[in-house]
C-alpha cells in the first residue's frame, strides 16, 4: 500500500496538479492538507473519476484536510481531535484496509513566544494524548501530514538560520515531535535515508526552490507494526510545475 501526503495549498488552484500527480504516481491512499475549501465545494466527483473515494473536512480560505483512497473503502472516519475544541479544520482520520491513517495539518505557530505558538504546543499536546489511545486501538497506524516542524538539522538548508529559537525548528516544537515518536512511531523517510539535505517545502520568496532553500516538514510516521516498509521518499517534480504548491508530496510504501 503506497500512502502519500501533500499540502496542496488550495485545492481550488491545484486540482489539475493533484489529478496529474495521482495518475502518474498511483498512490493507494493520500492525505491532503490546506484544501482551503468548504465541504460543499470539495471536488469529490472529479477525484472519483480517477478511482479515488474521498472524505474531507474543510473551511473557506484556510486549513482543510482530506483523505483519498483508490478503489478501497474508507471506514471509521474521525474529524478533529477528540475532546479538544478547535474550529480550525486540521485533522481527519480513517481506516483503509486495516491501516489506521491520521492526517494532520499541524499549526504553523507564526513566531516563538506568540499566542499562535502557544496554541501550536497545546494542539500538539492534545494530538499526543489522542495518538497514544489510537496506537492502543490500532497497532497498524500511519500518521502523516504537514507537521510544520523540521525534525533535526539534517532537515533544514541552514541550521544557523533555522535554530532552536526559530519557528518550525524551536526546542519546544522539536521536543513535541519527539514525544509523538516516543509513543512508538518512526519517521519513515529517515528509516530509508540517513543523509540530510532533501526537503519537502520551499518558500515562494527569494527563489527558494531554485536555490534549494528548503525544509523537510512533511512527514509520514509509521508504527512499530509497519516499520518494515518498501521505501519512503519525497517527490520534487510537482514543485517544478507552473503555479505549484510550496510543498512537494511525500510517500511511504507499506508491506501489507
Amino acid at each position: 500500500m503506497k500512502i502519500a501526503s501533500w499540502n496542496v495549498n488550495s485545492l481550488n488552484v491545484r486540482l489539475p496538479h493533484l489529478q496529474q500527480w495521482l495518475q502518474a504516481a498511483q498512490p493507494d491512499v493520500v492525505g491532503i492538507q490546506e484544501t482551503k475549501l468548504e465541504d460543499s465545494k470539495f471536488p469529490d466527483t472529479a477525484l472519483a473519476a480517477l478511482g479515488y473515494r474521498s472524505v474531507f473536512s474543510g473551511q473557506k480560505t484556510y486549513n482543510g484536510v482530506a483523505l483519498l483512497a483508490r478503489e478501497r473503502a474508507i471506514e471509521n472516519v474521525q474529524v478533529g481531535i477528540p475532546d479538544f475544541e478547535d474550529e480550525q479544520k486540521r485533522v481527519i482520520a480513517a481506516t483503509v484496509d486495516g491501516v489506521r491513517i491520521v492526517n494532520l495539518y499541524v499549526v504553523n505557530g507564526q513566531d516563538v513566544d506568540t499566542e499562535k505558538y502557544a496554541y501550536k504546543l497545546r494542539w500538539l499536546e492534545a494530538v499526543h494524548g489522542w495518538l497514544a489511545r489510537e496506537l492502543q486501538a490500532h497497532p497498524r497506524l500511519v500518521v502523516l501530514g504537514d507537521f510544520n516542524i523540521a525534525p533535526d538539522e539534517r532537515d533544514v538548508h541552514d541550521p544557523a538560520i533555522w535554530n532552536e529559537n526559530h519557528i518550525l525548528t524551536s526546542t519546544a516544537e522539536r521536543a513535541a515531535l519527539r514525544r509523538l515518536l516516543d509513543l512508538g512511531l518512526h519517521d519513515a523517510y529517515r528509516l530509508h535515508h540517513e543523509a540530510g539535505g532533501k526537503f519537502s517545502w520551499w518558500d515562494y520568496r527569494q527563489a527558494g526552490f531554485r536555490r534549494d532553500l528548503g525544509l523537510r516538514i512533511d512527514l509520514t510516521l509509521v508504527s512499530d507494526a509497519l516499520r518494515e516498509s518498501d521505501g519512503a521518499d519525497i517527490d520534487r517534480e510537482p514543485r517544478t510545475w507552473d503555479r505549484p504548491s510550496d510543498h512537494a508530496p511525500v510517500w511511504v510504501k507499506l508491506r501489507t
